[in-house]
Order: structure tokens, then sequence, then C-alpha cells
């Protein structure tokens, strides 16, 4: 018996999620605070370097968050007023607000009913003369199609941004996400399969681009600080453009240079977790994430079942709050964009008009999974699934 949610005397509290961090976490902030130089600096231009040779990339930019990647991404491909930027629904809310931070309209395509993923074929449907850019998710470690959307950019003249928060360690066809698409953003939050605390990276194949983010991220400043005060350096600089605050710190690329060299045995950890959720969810009366294409490797970000009460009795939200009584912390991945006050009342937006999204933002439910967890806290959230569903209301 120990604490457990809001101090209640009872099992230990599962968490959704959390930081995997240990002694080289620690020793590596340790010796950036050691170096008396925290912010951006030799750290931040290593893990560029580690990243882009992990993916095979030809360039890695280091940012403070995956929004900040996918809204300099978004204006590298020119995105401003009265252009379009094809997305899915079924997305965190940066998504979409990183298309209208950059001046453009996001325009919301349906997903595949099976994988959640947004549809090629709709996404082809939906190309006007306005769209820009097609942005695909890769939702829960799943990728996007991404060779179907990189034919779909080629034909139709349009670029490619892949939002990869979720998605890091994922492979199709041999090929890793991050060097398929133009721009390729990627996460180091906090719950994210390689954590930073916050944090993010693009990809790309352009030296130019690359470049070019690095200014404007940093004010649109010629020379960043390190290069400033570096013994002997000109302190001197230009304002090459009107930039933003997007870098990434020393102390983030610490923990992400670390992280990245144990992303081998993290993911192998995430592999026997997500064979656990498989063998014991397979018996129980949810839908359980769907099968990979040959040749397709899954990032296993997180385990997200479907709760259809047509089959199991229960809603959603109800078994939500069941798990949670019984010390199980669990989330939603997504509640559909088109849903939301905002984007509804903006573009005019309702229920019934992204019915895959929908049916995923209604069912869907991750259960615990992180790279630390336990094994045998997958066994008592299966045990606690399955006497719930046995007694469904």
């Amino acid at each position: 018996m120990s604490t457990g949610p809001r101090g209640q005397t009872g099992p230990a509290f599962v968490p959704l999620a959390r930081p995997d961090m240990g002694d080289a976490e620690l020793s590596a902030l340790a010796e950036v605070m050691a170096s008396g130089w925290l912010t951006t600096g030799p750290k931040v231009k290593a893990f560029e370097a580690a990243f882009a040779q992990f993916t095979g990339a030809p360039e890695a930019v280091a940012l403070n968050s995956c929004t900040a990647g996918l809204h300099l991404s978004l204006l590298a491909c020119g995105v401003g007023p009265g252009d379009q930027v094809l997305t899915s629904p079924l997305t965190f809310c940066a998504t979409a607000n990183t298309v209208l931070h950059a001046g453009g309209t996001p325009v919301f395509v349906d997903v595949d009913r099976d994988t959640g993923t947004m549809d090629p074929g709709a996404t082809a449907a939906a190309v006007s003369e306005r769209t820009r850019v097609l942005l695909p998710v890769h939702y829960a470690g799943r990728p996007a199609d991404p060779l179907a959307f990189r034919a779909l950019a080629d034909a139709r003249g349009l670029r490619l941004v892949e939002d990869a928060a979720h998605c890091i360690d994922a492979r199709v066809d041999g090929r890793r996400i991050g060097t398929i698409a133009d721009f390729t953003a990627f996460s180091f939050y906090s719950t994210k399969n390689l954590a930073t605390g916050e944090g993010g990276m693009v990809t790309t194949a352009s030296s130019e681009d690359a470049d070019w983010m690095r200014v404007a991220a940093l004010h649109g400043l010629s020379r960043n600080a390190w290069a400033r005060y570096a013994p002997g350096a000109p302190a001197q600089y230009d304002v090459e453009m009107p930039g933003y605050k997007y870098n990434m710190m020393d102390l983030q690329a610490a923990l992400g240079l670390v992280q990245l060299s144990r992303l081998e045995q993290m993911q192998a950890h995430r592999e026997a977790l997500w064979a656990r959720y498989e063998a014991g969810v397979v018996g129980l009366p949810l839908v359980r994430p769907a099968p990979l294409p040959a040749g397709w490797t899954h990032a296993r970000h997180l385990y997200t079942v479907l709760v259809d009460p047509a089959h199991c009795g229960w809603t959603r939200d109800a078994l939500q709050v069941a798990l949670a009584r019984e010390g199980i912390g669990t989330s939603v991945h997504f509640r559909a964009l088109h849903l939301h006050t905002y984007y509804a009342q903006r573009f005019g937006l309702a229920r019934g008009m992204f019915p895959n999204a929908e049916y995923h933002s209604d069912h869907s439910l991750s259960l615990p999974f992180w790279s630390g967890m336990p094994l045998a806290d997958v066994d008592r959230v299966i045990e606690t699934l399955d006497r719930l569903l046995a007694a469904a209301p």
C-alpha cells in the first residue's frame, strides 16, 4: 500500500506518462551548469549534429518547441495571407495554431477511421488553387503515410511539412521520419519518447532554410551570443529580420544528447510494454491500435484504444473516470479541433463534417505508457480494465 492520487491510501498511482531521467541526465545538467554557459551554445550545436546523424537528415535545427518548428517551417514554405494548409483535425491545437500564426488558413481533412492519420485520398480531393502546404500529423507514433503525401505534394507542386511530435524513431520502407518531407518538426516535451522538458527540432535537406531558421529563431540576429562572446570574437551583430525567441538552451540540449544516446534502449522497453498491452487487451471489448503495413516501424509514443459503448457498455468518459478512481491515469488524444469553440466559430465548422476524426475524438483513450514504466503496471492496468469492463454499467 502507498499513497495514491490526492493523498488517499491505496495502490500507487500509475501516471499516464513521465520523463525517463537518471544519473546520466543529472550529470549532463551539472556539467552545463559548471561551464557557466546555460543558453544556446556548444551543446545545442552538438545536439543538432547528433540528431541529424540519427535521422539521416542533412540538417537539424534545435528550437524551444515543436510548435516553433512548425511555425518556422510554414514561414520557410512562404505561407502567408490567402494561403491554405491542409492538416488533420485529430491533433493538438498547436498544429493549426501555427498555420494561423504564419498568416495562413488551416483546412481540415478527415482521418482514416482505422489509423487516425490524415487520409491521403481525402487530402488530394481537398487541394485547391489556394493550397500551399500539406501538413500531415503522425498520430501516437504511427506514420501518416509520408510517401503518399510526398507523392501528392510533388504531383501538385506543394510543400510538405510533417508534424512528428509523436514520431521520433519511426520508419517507412527503410526511411526514417525526418528525411521525407521538406520540413519535419519533432517535440521533446517532457512526455515524449525523447524528453528535454521543453524543446523541439526541425529536420530538412536545405542548408539555406536551416541557416534562415537559426537566424529567425533568435530575434533575427546575424550571430548568436556564443559566437559573440567567445574569447577574441567580435561582439557586434546585425539584425537581419524581425525574428522570434525560439532558441534552445544548452541545458535542454545536454538532456537531449543523453536521451538520444539512450533512445534505442528506451524504445526497446516501449516495444516490450506495447507487446504486453497487446497480449492483455486482445481479450477485452476494446479496439486496439491498427496494425502497420509491412516495412513500417511505429514510434510507440502512445498506446491508445477505442472505447465504444456498442462493444463494451461503457462510454469513454465514464471508463476514464472509473480508471482514475482506481489510481490509473489516462488521457484523450485528441478532442478533434473542429469541435473546439475557436475553430468552430471562426471557420464555421460543426460536428458531422469530419466523422472519422469525431469517432476517435469521442472514443479514444490513451493508457499509461512511458519508457520507464514497469511491466507490472501494464498488468495492473489490464486487470483493472478487465474487472471494470466485466461490470459494465
